[in-house]
């Protein structure tokens, strides 16, 4: 980007910051751009809260446009993605985006371009931008052949100073293979599949997400249909990992001081769970089926004592009660005290607790650690034969030392048995029957390690390695004679993956990614607990990845 053009779109961002608040949210699987504001925050050029995602695209652009100020502590890799960054943000910054390939302009309020493909509105109310969206991934690999491509539209739009719109409709196609059933421990996100429609072997799903907000200078809230991520983490968060299908959900986000920020929303999850009450026959012989109601309400302190470091706590609860509870819509409870007064005697609801710290005091050097409580009881602790229930993160990653595009991360995940499990089928931590949380599951533990470089441009290469295993199947059998909480902790490994990964991504123009896969995998499964090994390969992951595989991905996207 220009020097000129540079400081014209800084100065709409400041300009911006001042005088608007509006909110639509960026998507997660933006990864290139969530991993450089995650750089840009450890190497001290902006303060961020990472522990909540995703962001709006409003506040990206602000920190983008505070980097921009900075621009003489960037290395040249950095400031490449910058400009790509900050060209895909010009609309939040109330200018008309024109692209590399202008078709058409009208009177400086409309333009259409192909570089990316684009259709562009601006007036003094309404600001909007409609898009195609479409990816394909091509899979080599030892054992088969395949591919997983999607497609759609998407919409950005701002209203007025204070409100949003945005939607995003993709149709995905996986050939073959199927990437992310409920029980797979990848971290592939989860769709609700047609299996084999028209004939095609494979599967078919599709997501609609979106919403519309109200924002204000310290806040917003909105009814939105995405994805959260809740927990820092680099291989898969623990409290909310974000790799489900996307649910309904009323969203609300406050930062009424310097030193608090503050989350929740209440979201309406699918249990899949057959009501057959509420099911009945139609004419011809058909059932229709009804599945029971399910809901989630979730909340998270962040507090900022010092400068760079995040302390961050929260609860959550999903119940069943039928309706939805209006106790359960006041933000700011500890809901598992409601459950006293509400459900007392009944198994209505499943309540859990959760904290994240985040030190980014030492420049170049950011420290992690994050807590989920699915049951706890002081009692349990320095038992030898008991355990609670929890899974717990802990990492760090250096970023732009001794190199300033180099980075390294590190962490490590470990859960106990019981752990996102539940003895009420429509109270589980679930949605679509993909758990809400780690991608592991309960009774597993995994190692990440990850090494990244920007040697050119809007270039990224990476080589990483990941070693995770699931210990004993147990089930949460209410009134069983076993106590839940006496299972052994790993005890056993039932299943193993163990792989190393070589991967580029580079970025030639906003919004549109190329990137390469080169894994070997050694997936194994172990006959263990009266099963055999092929059983535990069958049920935690896809044919292509079972026992040593060497596999290569390319990949196209418009649009995350």
């Amino acid at each position: 980007m220009k020097s000129l053009n540079l400081i014209i779109i800084t100065g709409l961002f400041f300009f911006l910051q001042k005088v608007t608040a509006q909110t639509a949210y960026e998507h997660i699987s933006n990864k290139a751009l969530y991993t450089f504001i995650d750089d840009l925050a450890t190497q001290h050029l902006i303060e961020v809260n990472t522990s909540i995602k995703p962001y709006s695209r409003q506040q990206l652009g602000i920190w983008l446009a505070e980097a921009a100020t900075k621009h003489d502590q960037l290395s040249r890799p950095q400031q490449a993605m910058l400009d790509v960054f900050l060209q895909e943000f010009a609309l939040e910054a109330g200018n008309l985006k024109t692209g590399k390939v202008q078709v058409y302009s009208q009177d400086e309020k409309l333009s259409l371009h192909l570089l990316p493909p684009e259709l562009v509105w601006r007036d003094t109310l309404f600001r909007a931008i409609v898009r195609p969206v479409y990816g394909i991934r091509l899979f080599g690999t030892t054992n088969t052949n395949f591919f997983h491509s999607y497609g759609g539209l998407e919409a950005i739009s701002y209203i007025g100073s204070n409100w949003s719109v945005y939607a995003s409709l993709r149709d995905h196609y996986q050939n073959r293979e199927i990437l992310a059933f409920p029980d797979y421990l990848t971290q592939e996100p989860g769709g609700n599949y047609k299996l084999n429609e028209g004939g095609r072997k494979g599967g078919d799903y599709s997501e609609m997400r979106g919403g519309i907000t109200y924002s204000w200078n310290w806040g917003s809230v909105g009814l939105l249909k995405d994805h959260v991520q809740w927990g820092d983490s680099f291989n898969g968060s623990n409290i909310f990992s974000g790799r489900t299908p996307s649910f309904a959900m009323i969203k609300l986000f406050m930062n009424p001081a310097p030193w608090l920020e503050f989350n929740y929303f209440h979201g309406w999850l699918v249990s899949q769970v057959i009501d057959s009450t509420g099911s009945y026959y139609i004419p011809g012989g058909h059932y229709k089926a009804s599945y029971y109601p399910k809901y989630l309400a979730a909340n998270m302190y962040t507090f900022k004592p010092l400068r760079n470091l995040n302390i961050s706590v929260g609860n959550s609860i999903v119940y069943d009660d039928g309706n939805v509870h209006p106790a359960y819509l006041i933000p700011f409870f500890f809901f598992k005290s409601l459950t006293h007064t509400l459900n007392r005697g009944i198994l209505n609801n499943n309540s859990m607790m959760f904290v994240n710290l985040s030190s980014r005091q030492i420049k170049h050097l950011h420290l992690y650690f994050s807590l989920y409580v699915d049951e706890f009881s002081k009692t349990r602790i320095g038992d030898p034969d008991r355990h609670n229930f929890w899974s717990y993160k802990a990492g760090f990653s250096i970023s732009g030392w001794p190199h300033k595009d180099f980075s390294f991360t590190s962490e490590m995940t470990r859960t106990t048995p019981m752990t996102y499990q539940h003895r009420v089928p429509t109270t589980t931590f679930e949605t679509n029957r993909f758990n809400l949380g780690h991608y592991m599951r309960d009774n597993a533990k995994d190692y990440f390690v990850m090494a990244r470089y920007s040697p050119v441009s809007s270039l990224q290469v990476s080589l990483s390695y990941l070693y995770a295993f699931k210990g004993n199947l147990y089930n949460y059998v209410y009134g069983s004679a076993v106590k839940v909480d006496s299972n052994p902790v790993l005890q056993d490994k039932i299943w193993t993956n163990s792989t190393l990964s070589l991967c580029s991504e580079m970025l030639p123009v906003p919004n549109i990614r190329v990137f390469t896969e080169l894994a070997y995998s050694n997936v194994q499964g172990y006959d263990v607990d009266g099963k055999k090994a092929v059983f535990y390969l069958n049920r935690f992951s896809p044919s292509y990845l079972h026992g040593k595989t060497l596999s290569v991905v390319l990949g196209f996207g418009m649009g995350f």
